[in-house]
């Protein structure tokens, strides 16, 4: 059986390695999308330089000679799976990495600080890399790194049990909080009970940014996720006694009326 314990050595080989390919990313993702809410590349865009790498990794892994990528590849080979991660580092970031058995490799590290370096790789149990757990940990981590405030999303109320919270930033614009997967499975899988915790916990939407969503909303034909109105938390009953929960169609509905609105209001 392999080690999976790397030494500095090897670690230093898989950076090197990965440093690599992650210049080929680069190549390709900064001309398409040279800046992310007015700052430059590679900032905001661990998730995009992530996924690309996570790509090249497909396709060179299975062929490749080099000392470090051979690494991994022995890892895979004896049963380790290269799985995408998104969470919690550190309760700091919301950060997208890559996990190989007992590994985090984080190839977008520079994505919060460009001067940092661009490939770590850490001991998953030495990292801080964690699941969000709940829809609490989501808000204490955004309040801080993205500097927003967050409030019950009272503005397409029959969605809030998927997506329970409105963020504002500094300019002022808004937007649905959290649309991923992951966000999405803490409200499912606890039966709609975390996000009803949440709403129950946080204020409404200022009266400016309400206005503005009514705005934007008229402009929708019918939908029900969209235009139904009433209180989160009795949608978030409602979709519980129904068992919304095991419904992927109903889910799938969710996340493609949330996919029609503005991606900022």
């Amino acid at each position: 059986m392999l080690n999976e314990h790397f030494t500095p050595e090897q670690c230093a080989l898989i950076c090197a390695d990965l440093a690599h390919l992650r210049l080929l990313a680069d190549l390709k993702l900064a001309p398409s999308i040279p800046y992310f809410a007015e700052k430059p590349y590679p900032i905001g865009r661990c998730r995009e330089i992530r996924d690309e790498v996570f790509a090249l990794l497909q396709t060179v892994l299975p062929t490749t000679k080099k000392p470090g990528l051979s690494l991994l590849k022995n890892l895979i080979v004896q049963g380790s799976s290269l799985q995408k991660a998104w969470g919690s580092l550190r309760d700091e970031y919301f950060q997208n990495a890559l996990i190989l058995g007992p590994w985090y490799i984080d190839v977008a590290n520079d994505t919060v600080n460009a001067n940092k370096p661009r490939i770590e790789i850490l001991s998953l149990a030495k990292s801080n890399f964690t699941s969000i757990k709940d829809f609490a940990q989501f808000v204490k981590i955004a309040r801080r790194y993205w500097k927003v405030d967050v409030y019950r999303n009272d503005v397409c109320p029959a969605l809030a049990p998927y997506m329970p919270l409105l963020c504002v930033g500094t300019s002022g614009t808004s937007w649905l909080g959290a649309a991923n997967d992951d966000m999405l499975n803490v409200a499912i899988n606890s039966n709609f009970e975390e996000s009803k915790r949440i709403l129950d916990s946080l204020p409404c939407a200022p009266v400016k940014v309400k206005e503005r969503w009514k705005k934007v909303l008229s402009n929708f034909d019918h939908n029900d996720f969209l235009l139904s109105v009433g209180e989160p938390v009795s949608y978030c009953t409602m979709y519980s006694k129904h068992s919304y929960q095991t419904d992927l169609t109903k889910r799938d509905a969710a996340v493609t009326a949330y996919l029609s609105l503005p991606k900022s209001v």
